[in-house]
């Protein structure tokens, strides 16, 4: 094949298309589908993604590809095919879904080496490598050696290792090894002077050691000789030391306690079966896990990976962000090991790029990840697991705009095999498709330990309002929270929310104090003591005097988790209490150390916002509270009853899970919400029936799908005017059965200077909807960078605002 048909990176309509180059002779037998190459695009030399190979074109002056930025594909075939269909049904760019699927490293500046990975086969390297072991990869271009490096690379003796500047580097350890044999190291030894003592002592330390080669740090200490010995003894030929890559391992210091399976329920036994019937026939068929929690949902996750190793293929697990915690790494390391790849926000970039390789080079055999893992490039997948799948940090909030719920099942009917989605709580969307048989129901309706669901209690704010109780704890929290202390239990407090205060209010002539660049209320947060702006970033002083009337009656109103843990210092000094919030645990690592903290009993009470929600599996959690259940349920989103429904149950399901019971209490001022009330009962199934009843009412989803259009630009009159045209086009290409709602400003109508409009399509079967959005995007995307207007489409949005 002569021809590259190559996807440039510059994210746009016009450059959203293949654009054919030549494949330079010497390239010819190297180039594949799923390489990135540098190509001549206009007057630069752009990146681009090679997705197929031809032998003919019709275009007449052809450019050249410039350089290859791969020797191996960094995409599979699987993948390729997979982002050009997530790039269909999400309005996005092709390019763009790409870079979604690799790790942030490779988007930086990076070098290249060739390394040898086979040492025996020395003999045909030594000529490539002129004695080395590595080779920096612009030199073997202007060698011309890239041909033959390739052959060496497909027969397992090489590899191409990035080493990303500035980002992220490989990691490099000094190892030492005898450069003589064993024999020779002791005629060595004997060969020294007798006052070389330490030199003697190291070389008979090595000749009576296991190990072939040494970490020089390591070696040092252990055969208690200064490191200038080493240095030595190097000179003089008779050891070698050589700096070798080595992995970050994010879990280094941790030693992971080997688990092995525990006996299932009987319930737990027939929830699995299909799904070890689909493994066992390479089937591929979604299945919803429904189980309360603390049902074991992650025992019959780790059982169904164990049977697809077996086997000899590959698991994805997926976690929310949130609820990747440590205790749910160590489950899955505690059972499988160094077999197990963990990718998260959490991990450094050269991190995440190391766990990525180990993929790509398939040392590992199960990836535990949040969204994004989703795209391991795996290429013999047995099974995916989403766990709390109704989370709604599975969809991507930026281009390319994905769920990774339907990236699972696209993949999984690639691979022909299973799709569990997990949840004590599923999305609507969901647990409807398994009422239908889309999904096949797996229903867990007991806890492992036959314990029961922890007692709930709903307290009336209002009413202890009225009483004189002007606290933020109840009456009756209160006296559980002072029970808990005297019996050495600890306690899960739950706060909807972040920062000190939600807002500051003058007393006097009611001004609230906005973001002069949004329309939205400023945050106080008292750690840096200045009022910020959650969606632009603008932050400034907290005014003593109000800056409309002049008044010093300003006050802070709303609860944030630092104001509850002072609170929680004045009424009962004597509680350890560990908080946990985007502002505790913004430093790497800060969230494994609190919560270790917590668990090794150093602590009574645990106060967070949604991080402490999900995945905490603490034996002593006898009682959790619940200080502010309605935050959610005023927002306007039509998914805000199964939100706050969501919520409280998964922090209930916190307490009680061993042999204690638990108990739980939610304050709120909206007591008789039925989403408040049934998350009291855990009744999921009548809250089900209940909210489907609103949504058909109100023609959302399961019963209709969405894509929302949201514009924005500078200028006021400028958006209401092209949103009204866009309006009226999408209206001309739509039939009766679907409906149109606005133009209408957004809930947030001006962020960062610039204001916002939109409107939304609610559709069954719109074949025309697709083009004609298609159709939009590009009337308007060619005049974007001219004059600021920019237009995103949502297609089945979970971010209403």
């Amino acid at each position: 094949m002569t021809i590259a048909r190559v996807i440039v990176d510059v994210p746009s309509i016009g450059t959203d298309k293949e654009f054919d180059y030549f494949i330079p002779e010497k390239w010819q037998d190297m180039v594949q589908p799923g390489m990135r190459v540098a190509v001549p695009f206009g007057p630069r030399t752009i990146q681009g993604f090679v997705i197929g190979l031809k032998e003919k074109t019709d275009v007449q002056q052809l450019k050249t590809i410039s350089r290859l930025l791969d020797i191996t594909p960094v995409l599979n075939s699987e993948l390729l095919r997979l982002g050009e269909w997530i790039a269909e049904q999400t309005l996005s760019f092709k390019v763009s879904v790409f870079h979604a699927m690799l790790p942030a490293a490779m988007k930086a500046k990076y070098d290249k080496v060739i390394r040898k990975t086979n040492r025996s086969a020395q003999l045909s390297l030594d000529g490539l490598f002129n004695g080395k072991d590595e080779i920096h990869w612009k030199d073997a271009e202007k060698s011309n050696l890239l041909p033959a490096l390739h052959k060496e690379i497909s027969e397992g003796n090489v590899e191409v290792v990035y080493i990303v500047k500035d980002r992220a580097q490989t990691k490099k350890m000094k190892k030492v090894e005898p450069a003589v044999s064993k024999d020779g190291l002791l005629s060595a030894a004997e060969d020294l002077p007798k006052n070389a003592v330490n030199q003697k002592r190291l070389l008979h330390y090595i000749h009576d050691a296991q190990e072939k080669s040494f970490e020089s740090k390591d070696l040092s200490l252990r055969a208690k000789v200064p490191r200038q010995t080493i240095s030595a003894l190097v000179k003089k030929g008779i050891l070698s030391e050589k700096n070798e890559e080595v992995y970050r391992d994010p879990y280094k210091h941790k030693s992971f306690k080997r688990t092995n399976p525990l006996p299932l329920t009987e319930e737990q036994q027939r929830a699995m079966d299909p799904i070890l019937e689909s493994i066992k026939t390479n089937s591929h068929k979604t299945y919803m896990l429904y189980g309360v929690t603390g049902s074991g949902k992650t025992e019959i996750y780790l059982q169904s990976i164990h049977e697809v190793i077996k086997k000899g293929k590959e698991a994805i697990v997926l976690v929310p962000e949130i609820a990747l915690t440590p205790q749910m790494v160590e489950r899955f390391k505690g059972r499988f090991g160094s077999d197990v790849a963990v990718l998260h926000s959490r991990l450094s970039i050269g991190e995440q790029y190391d766990e990525w390789r180990k993929i790509q080079k398939k040392e590992v055999k199960v990836v535990v990840g949040a969204r994004s893992a989703v795209f391991a490039p795996f290429e013999n997948l047995g099974i995916i697991i989403i766990d709390e799948e109704h989370e709604t940090s599975y969809k991507q909030e930026e281009i390319p705009r994905y769920h990774a719920r339907d990236v699972a099942v696209e993949r999984a009917k690639f691979h022909q095999c299973p799709v569990v989605l997990g949840s004590a709580t599923p999305s609507l969307e969901s647990f409807a498709r398994a009422q239908k048989g889309i999904y096949q129901l797996l229903t867990l309706s007991k806890r492992m330990n036959e314990k029961s669901l922890p007692d709930v209690s709903i307290v009336d704010m209002r009413e202890e309002m009225r009483s004189g109780n002007r606290s933020m704890f109840s009456k009756e929290l209160f006296e559980k929270l002072k029970n808990r202390l005297a019996k050495r239990e600890q306690t899960v407090l739950f706060l909807n929310r972040r920062g000190h205060s939600t807002f500051l209010m003058c007393r006097d002539c009611g001004f609230v104090m906005q973001c002069p660049h949004c329309d939205i209320t400023l945050t106080f947060h008292r750690y840096s003591n200045e009022m910020k702006c959650h969606y632009c970033g603008f932050h400034t002083e907290v005014p003593q005097i109000c800056p409309e009337c002049g008044s010093s009656h300003i006050r802070y109103f709303g609860t944030g988790t630092q104001k509850v843990e002072e609170e929680l210092s004045k009424l009962l000094p004597e509680a350890r209490v560990v908080r946990m919030d985007v502002d505790t645990t913004g430093r790497k690592g800060a969230h494994e150390r609190l919560l270790d903290h917590f668990q090794s009993g150093k602590a009574d009470i645990l106060l967070g916002t949604q991080m402490i929600a999900k995945g905490l599996d603490f034996p002593n959690i006898t009682l959790v509270g619940v200080l502010s259940a309605d935050t959610m349920l005023h927002l306007p989103d039509f998914r805000a009853a199964e939100k706050t429904f969501q919520l409280l149950t998964q922090v209930s399901g916190r307490a009680g899970r061993h042999e204690l019971s638990g108990e739980v209490v939610i304050q709120t001022y909206s007591p008789e919400h039925y989403s408040i009330q049934l998350a009291g009962k855990q009744d999921y199934d009548r809250f089900y029936r209940r909210e489907m009843a609103m949504r058909k009412l109100g023609s959302y989803p399961p019963f209709y799908y969405l894509a929302l259009i949201t514009v924005q630009h500078a200028d006021l009159m400028k958006v209401v005017a092209v949103t009204e045209k866009i309006s009226a086009y999408i209206q001309s290409k739509i039939s009766d059965a679907a409906i149109l709602l606005g133009p209408v400003a957004s809930p947030i109508p001006r962020i960062n200077d610039r204001y916002r409009y939109q409107c939304l399509i609610k559709y069954k079967r719109e074949p025309s909807l697709f083009p004609a959005l298609n159709k939009v995007l590009e009337h308007y995307q060619g005049k974007l960078s001219r004059n600021g207007l920019s237009i995103s489409i949502d297609v089945n949005p979970y971010m209403m605002i």
